[in-house]
């Protein structure tokens, strides 16, 4: 490859500088490029006819004298390296003679090239006559520095600062020769002048490599806050010229402000009383200046630019004016809003709470102070009565009774409501209603006694044994107010036949109603009477007279049947005791008015009453 190399140097030789002692003539390159390092290759051509006697290789020491130093030389059969030298173990040699083209090379090379081989390289060729040509190349070493690191300054500047302000730095290391730093903003190059200064700073490490320092200073204008700033080096390598750059960054720039702009959250919707408001300041300057808060004249506390109203009521409402002040500059600016909380105030019923006579009228009204347009519904028990703000009530029952709601509600600002209930009442003696469940898991009977009526009625339990009259202990009772009049229930197990009386009662009557419960849960109802005063023993006294009664009944059948008057055959008998009775059967007896039914029920167990149950 050598040998390629020198045919390559010979054939392309141009820039040769050629100097001629007899009649030796030696060419060599002016310089030779090469990177820290690396190798060098330094050629040295001589013409001569017969093989070169010697050949010496020179350096020039740094300094004012340029004394030679000796570093090489060769005498036609041996190589001599001077020992001690800064080349000892670095360098190598190679010739050549090619007597039918009368010329020969002489190369030096040198490996591992440090920035101390930077200097002038001297090859002199001798012929057997004593004649002496000389050749001079200069050794460049280059190397190629680090990637430029740039680095914006963490304080803001000002554009009223009238002197250009450092921005920006950029460093460079490790360079050779000495690097060149180019400061861009966007993609253009930028140059000194009046509002542009750079600042360079050069070192030299111990290893001889340079470090190069540049400061931008520029008279800074609001729009710089936008614009990217970066720096580029340029250096020099074997055969050319090469770049880096260093990243974008942008510059912090202050300017004061010059106008303030308010802003409301919730901005897409009105604002009602209970919601929570901020109103948020915002200058055009940076940065943000001192801001003050006022409602209606008066001073408000605020966390600087913002101020939180929460829960806003109705005085909330008014003009809000924000103010700030530019410590910087000076100057003062202000903007302002005005702000209206809307409300709905509560319900007002007329009457609030009223009591009817039966068949009575009344006319109830509902209505609330509201900022907006309101709607108004009436309901009762969830079901939609009328739209409007009159209620009328006509021809009072005791299905008239009960709670009514007005709802009052803002269409154009949902979430803004109000709701009052009233109580309606309807005078009268009480109105009473059983209701019989029989629990098939342990036989027992639950009853439950309703009773309607104003004043609210007082319900009495009484259960007593169905033969004998005799109380019987009463299970726990559970009353319950309603909104037209009490709920009262009881749970019972009967183990004997048992007559269960629900009696209600109030200043205008009372009314009643029993139940006849078998044992094993076997139940008798009667139809519920109505008195005035204490009528219940009347009905016990009738009670009784009716079972004496079937009882006798009974007794002239059986003789009648002992007797044979009875028309009834063995046939008849059987069909009669054909179904097999089951003791888990429920019989439930109504009696109402003159007319008696008798009600079979399945037992608890699924099985039909036999006609002997």
């Amino acid at each position: 490859m050598t040998l390629h190399y020198i045919a390559l140097l010979i054939a392309g030789l141009s820039v040769l500088t050629c100097k001629t002692w007899a009649v030796v003539d030696v060419s060599m390159e002016d310089w030779v490029d090469v990177s820290l390092k690396d190798q060098a290759v330094i050629p040295c051509i001589y013409t001569l006819k017969e093989p070169a006697k010697m050949i010496v290789w020179f350096t020039k020491l740094p300094g004012r004298d340029q004394s030679r130093r000796r570093i090489y030389y060769y005498d036609g059969q041996k190589k001599f390296i001077e020992e001690g030298s800064e080349y000892d173990g670095r360098i190598n040699f190679t010739h050549s003679h090619e007597p039918q083209n009368a010329r020969g090379s002489a190369i030096l090379i040198i490996n591992n090239v440090q920035l101390s081989d930077q200097r002038e390289f001297i090859c002199t060729v001798h012929n057997v006559s004593t004649d002496i040509g000389e050749g001079h190349t200069r050794l460049q070493i280059f190397n190629s520095p680090s990637l430029p690191v740039i680095e914006g300054m963490h304080t803001g500047v000002s554009v009223t600062v009238e002197e250009p302000s450092k921005v920006a730095l950029c460093k460079v290391d490790d360079g050779y020769p000495r690097p060149n730093i180019t400061w861009y903003k966007g993609r253009f190059p930028l140059q000194q002048s009046e509002d542009v200064k750079i600042m360079e700073l050069v070192t030299t490490k111990p290893n001889g490599l340079f470090t190069v320092h540049s400061e931008l200073y520029i008279k800074v204008k609001k729009t710089d806050e936008d614009a990217l700033f970066y720096c580029e080096v340029k250096y020099f390598v074997p055969g050319g010229v090469r770049m880096k750059e260093s990243k974008e960054i942008n510059i912090t720039v202050h300017y004061p402000t010059t106008e303030v702009t308010l802003s409301v959250n919730p901005h897409d919707r009105l604002i009602k009383e209970g919601d929570t408001v901020a109103i948020r300041c915002v200058g055009n300057g940076k940065p943000q200046p001192i801001f003050s808060f006022t409602h209606n004249g008066d001073e408000l506390r605020s966390d600087e630019e913002m101020l939180l109203l929460e829960n806003v009521k109705r005085s909330n409402s008014g003009t809000y004016v924000c103010q700030s002040f530019d410590l910087e500059s000076g100057t003062s600016v202000e903007d302002s809003v005005n702000i209206t909380v809307h409300y709905l105030d509560h319900i007002v019923v007329t009457p609030e709470q009223t009591v009817l006579d039966q068949d009575g009228d009344l006319t109830l009204t509902c209505n609330a102070l509201s900022s907006l347009p309101t709607q108004t519904v009436w309901y009762k028990h969830d079901m939609l009565l009328v739209e409007g703000h009159v209620l009328e009530l006509s021809n009072a029952s005791y299905d008239t009774a009960g709670m009514y709601m007005c709802k009052v509600t803002v269409p154009s600002l949902p979430g803004l409501q109000e709701l009052k209930s009233v109580q309606i009442s309807v005078r009268g003696k009480p109105k009473i209603t059983m209701e019989i469940a029989v629990n098939k898991a342990d036989r027992s009977v639950n009853l439950t006694c309703h009773a309607e009526g104003y004043p609210s009625p007082t319900i009495t339990w009484t259960l007593s044994d169905l033969w004998t009259g005799q109380p019987v202990p009463m299970p726990e009772v559970e009353d319950q107010k309603t909104d037209t009049g009490v709920l009262s229930m009881i749970s019972v197990r009967a183990k004997s036949k048992l007559t269960v009386y629900c009696s209600a009662a109030n200043e205008f009557g009372t009314a009643n109603v029993s139940h006849k419960i078998a044992a094993s849960a076997r139940v008798k109802t009667t139809q519920a009477t109505s008195t005035k005063g204490g009528g219940s023993g009347v009905i016990i006294a009738v009670m009784i007279l009716f079972l004496l009664l079937i009882a006798i009944l009974g007794s002239i059948l059986y003789f009648l049947y002992k007797k044979g008057k009875l028309p009834c055959g063995r046939s008849g008998k059987q069909d009669f005791m054909k179904e097999k009775a089951s003791k888990d059967d429920i019989v439930m007896e109504m009696k109402s008015g003159k007319s008696e039914e008798v009600v079979l029920l399945q037992g608890v167990n699924g099985d039909k009453m036999s006609p002997t149950e």
